[in-house]
């Protein structure tokens, strides 16, 4: 089979605002939205911007090498014709640039192609006009890592200082597929996105607006492209997203022995991502844990059973933060998760208490 790297012919055909493309690592995601960005800088002068959750994730040598397989691929020479030879970057900037003999330097266009923001940054660029920006790349916007607090607003607020009044932006957003519970998915009302087949795009539309979101869940990459596989053979789950584009999931402990419902010390639940778990804390022989597993019927006794969720509530048995609140309760509960005295009814549920962890931890954060 020929190798074959992603291209946005298919997901450009629907002519989406947004458009959120999710696949395995390396498989030409990024490279098919900066040659985009490149493509229309030469053709039509319309210049781009580049988006990362922090600037570090752009700045120095990350920067510079952005554009390296571009370059390497020979795109810059083909599409100007030889005028440009490279891409260089300078003070979150990118231009075209060519070696002069002559001067024995290189030169570097007077405009830039594409411009780089960050989302802990955005204060900074509130202030400038972007009116030539018509390809937005939000890259790696799917992370294992913690997201920022309000990290689905400051994004849109990025979006409208490049925006403004237009209506003549695309968005690309890039993720690999390492996290399927993503707070911009239930922000932007994508329901569906952890159960896609790979190689299909859902459009998603918003009543009678004219907003439409194109998600597509990436085909895994077959032939010379992942030669690279036998490097990653093992034996574990987590490296399927590697080599097949499946969604990454760490390997959580399960309960090792049953228990009667007489040992159950304590009562809690957890309710994040409209999935809602049941959490035991367990007095088995001489053994002290907590068990999690997913409760598939409504909570009995909502007014007193104790709640954790995101959602605000003025109920004295409802708390937000299981990490960071200093209620006894709270502490006694958080002594199991530090010390490894949890167990889970499969790695699923792991993954949703670990985001949900996650999001407590960056509460408060700057």
């Amino acid at each position: 089979m020929k190798q074959k790297f992603y291209t946005l012919d298919k997901i450009k055909a629907h002519h989406a605002q947004y458009n959120l493309i999710i696949g395995e690592r390396s498989n030409g995601k990024t490279f098919a939205c900066l040659l985009e960005a490149l493509t229309k800088y030469v053709k039509s002068g319309e210049q781009s911007a580049y988006v990362r959750r922090y600037k570090e994730d752009f700045r120095g040598k990350r920067g510079e090498a952005l554009f390296a397989s571009v370059v390497e691929a020979g795109y810059v020479s083909s599409l100007t014709n030889g005028e440009w030879d490279r891409i260089v970057y300078y003070s979150s900037k990118w231009y075209l640039a060519r070696y002069n003999e002559v001067l024995d330097k290189i030169i570097r266009d007077e405009t830039p192609m594409m411009f780089g923001f960050s989302l802990n940054d955005m204060e900074h660029d509130k202030s400038t006009s972007y009116p030539l920006i018509t390809t937005i790349i939000f890259d790696e916007f799917l992370t294992r890592q913690y997201y920022m607090p309000n990290e689905f607003v400051i994004f849109m607020n990025v979006l409208s200082t490049i925006i403004r009044l237009r209506d003549n932006v695309t968005i690309y957003m890039l993720g690999n597929t390492v996290n399927k519970y993503c707070p911009y998915f239930k922000e932007m009302g994508l329901s569906h996105v952890p159960e896609m087949e790979p190689g299909k795009i859902d459009i998603y539309s918003y009543g009678e607006s004219k907003l439409k979101v194109a998600v597509e869940r990436c085909a895994s990459i077959m032939g010379e492209a992942k030669k690279s596989n036998s490097y990653f053979a093992f034996d574990n789950p987590s490296l399927q997203m590697i080599t097949g584009g499946a969604w990454e999931i760490d390997i959580y402990p399960h309960l090792l022995e049953r228990y009667e419902s007489k040992e159950i010390l304590l009562l809690y639940f957890i309710d994040f991502e409209d999935n809602l778990l049941q959490c035991e804390i367990i007095q088995h022989g001489d053994s002290i844990f907590t068990y999690i597993h997913r409760k598939t019927t409504e909570i009995k006794d909502p007014e007193n059973d104790i709640v954790f969720s995101l959602e605000y509530s003025l109920r004295p048995n409802f708390y937000r933060n299981l990490v960071r609140s200093s209620d006894k309760l709270c502490k006694k509960i958080r002594w199991f998760f530090d010390n490894s005295r949890v167990f889970y009814q499969d790695n699923e549920v792991g993954e949703l208490v670990r985001n949900y962890l996650n999001v407590c931890k960056t509460e408060g954060r700057g």
